[in-house]
């Protein structure tokens, strides 16, 4: 349990969301108002979640003894996961804060005064920096993610896992536009930092680049003459890097960096110094992590979805025809990378991810970029049941290496399809197993034609190597019923992806770099999970059950009814003696 107590003495802020009220704060709502805050987001959130943020976490980056007091740490933390949930920009969210009654009661806030609502827009920016710079994203999402499985009886030993893409807020670039918004950003900078070296230029370059009618130079090329425009800015872009070289202040200029970056990623150049020339690389020879805007040097290139990130989404799923819509399905695990990433390599992070924070899946779905086999291989070591396509070509012969019949423990083919067993087998010196048939065998089988055993002038032999014959073994699986009835579930992550893209606005976020858009959309998945788990929570309410798991009704309205028994008493207590304080039996009526 994260909780710090507030004290007078420290300047440290973060009230005890724990200990009830022995008055109600809220009865100024009204019934009507209440009900509807209660079964919905604002009162799942305050009653089940605010008091499990790790706010200290947020804590330890501020002096404990010094300085001004800070912000109340759960308003500021909870207040960025709602930002997220609810796609608002900092003003809106601020805005929110101070007039909105579901964000004030979502974050328990009873003290309606400036000094607890207001807060600035650079104070925001700032703790939403260090939020991102501490990795208190993933601590929240965990935390809170766990806290609702346990509190919904989510079941995680079934889960799918996919990728989805999503952009941050750059625009996307020809080659032509790089090199130029490459090249006017560090003329910009020189332009304010070293005068003098920018008046050494040749003018040329600079009303080129830094002209009144710059803008439209480029955006007005044919593309007839598309060509010649990126080889006149893969020059210019190569003369400043050269011209600028020894310099070593400029070498460390992010800038100048970048226009390295481009120039490495998209040229070739041959020669130095004054007998240098430079030469535009073919696209297929540029590579999926090259730059795609200086604005943002973390996107990366995906020649399928685009340029930008995409974010790696595991969920529980519910196997059923009918769903049952008390028991929510979660986002386990999310994780935001460049676009160019291989999905290949997200599946054994998210396993160890979800299996450090148990709620690991005993039985995992996902597509055939997932399904190599040294990742089936490794996540069965760990536990974890992969399902999914085997990729690759398959061969046109009807009979395949999966048909022949193996010892499990060796992989020796003991039989072949007819039922013919192998003269010998026998390990080769490079790591492959050998079954070899008799020649006069193999001949006469009618079979022969669709039939992997390749004939030589002594034998026939089928040579293969474990990893082909497990290969072989999932294909045949694949064209069997039961793995059709199990691996249908796994298009149900593209409506979470849909949903998380709609409800939350993670198709483009407003933020730029891989530490802003990893904890964008790490937020955006846990609002989804909320969004989630208060909609079983009403549908539980509508049924008459508990709105959690575990929780006896009749046990709830007992103490509720006794609570009402106090406050009568309190009230008739004190309106005869009025220094009656009103947090007296607090612990008693939490």
């Amino acid at each position: 349990m994260h909780l710090i107590q507030e004290d007078f003495l420290t300047m440290h802020y973060a009230k005890d969301h724990l200990t009830g009220y022995l008055i109600d704060p809220w009865v100024h709502l009204g019934p009507r108002r209440r009900q509807i805050l209660d079964t919905g987001w604002p009162g799942l959130f305050q009653k089940h979640l605010l008091n499990r943020l790790p706010v200290d976490l947020l804590a330890r980056n501020f002096k404990e003894f010094r300085g001004r007091p800070t912000k109340e740490f759960y308003t500021i933390l909870g207040g960025q996961v709602l930002q997220q949930m609810l796609d608002l920009t900092d003003d809106e969210a601020r805005d929110a804060l101070l007039f909105r009654a579901d964000w004030q009661y979502a974050l328990d806030i009873t003290d309606p005064s400036d000094e607890n609502l207001y807060v600035s827009d650079r104070t925001w920016r700032t703790y939403r920096q260090i939020c991102i710079s501490e990795g208190i994203d993933m601590a929240v999402f965990g935390e809170l993610t766990d806290t609702l499985c346990q509190a919904f009886c989510v079941d995680t030993s079934k889960q799918r896992l996919d990728s989805t893409h999503i952009l941050s807020n750059m625009r996307t670039m020809g080659r032509v536009g790089l090199f130029v918004a490459t090249i006017r950003k560090f003329l910009k900078k020189l332009a304010r930092i070293r005068k003098a070296a920018y008046a050494g230029l040749a003018p040329q370059l600079i009303e080129r680049y830094m002209g009144k009618d710059s803008d439209g130079c480029f955006s007005r090329v044919k593309p007839s003459e598309s060509a010649r425009t990126l080889t006149q800015v893969a020059e210019d872009l190569m003369l400043l890097v050269e011209r600028f070289r020894a310099d070593d202040t400029i070498r460390k200029w992010p800038e100048y960096q970048l226009l390295e970056r481009v120039l490495r990623e998209q040229c070739t150049v041959t020669g130095s110094g004054l007998e240098a020339k430079v030469a535009v690389k073919p696209p297929r020879e540029v590579s999926s992590d090259c730059l795609q805007n200086p604005s943002d040097p973390d996107a990366g290139y995906d020649a399928y979805k685009g340029s930008g990130y995409q974010a790696q989404l595991m969920e529980t799923y519910q196997p059923q025809e009918n769903r049952d819509p008390k028991t929510p399905n979660l986002i386990t695990y999310v994780e935001a990378e460049g676009a160019h990433k291989q999905d290949t390599n997200a599946l054994q992070p998210a396993i160890e991810d979800t299996a450090r924070r148990e709620c690991c899946p005993a039985q995992l779905l996902c597509d055939t970029l997932y399904g190599s086999d040294e990742n089936v291989q490794e996540a069965q070591e760990k536990g974890v049941t992969v399902i999914a396509p085997v990729g690759g070509h398959t061969t046109p012969k009807s009979l395949t290496l999966g048909l022949f019949t193996s010892d499990p423990h060796t992989s020796f083919i003991t039989r072949c399809p007819e039922g013919h067993a192998p003269i010998k087998v026998r390990r080769t010196k490079k790591n492959r197993l050998c079954a070899i048939f008799s020649r006069e065998t193999c001949l006469s089988c009618t079979r022969h034609s669709d039939c992997p055993v390749t004939v030589g002038k002594k034998a026939a032999s089928l040579y293969y190597n474990k990893a082909k014959l497990r290969c072989a073994c999932r294909r045949i699986r694949e064209q069997t019923p039961e793995f059709n009835n199990t691996y249908r579930w796994r298009s149900g992550i593209e409506g979470t992806n849909s949903h998380l893209k709609l409800d939350t606005g993670a198709s483009r976020l407003r933020v730029r770099g891989l530490p802003a858009v990893h904890f964008a959309i790490t937020l955006k998945a846990l609002g989804l999970n909320i969004m989630r788990c208060a909609q079983a929570m009403k549908a539980r309410i509508a049924e008459g059950l508990a709105p959690l798991c575990g929780q006896n009704s009749f046990v709830t309205r007992v103490f509720s009814l006794l609570r009402s028994l106090v406050l009568v008493l309190l009230f008739h207590k004190k309106s005869n003696c009025h220094s009656l304080h009103e947090n007296t039996l607090s612990y008693l009526c939490a």
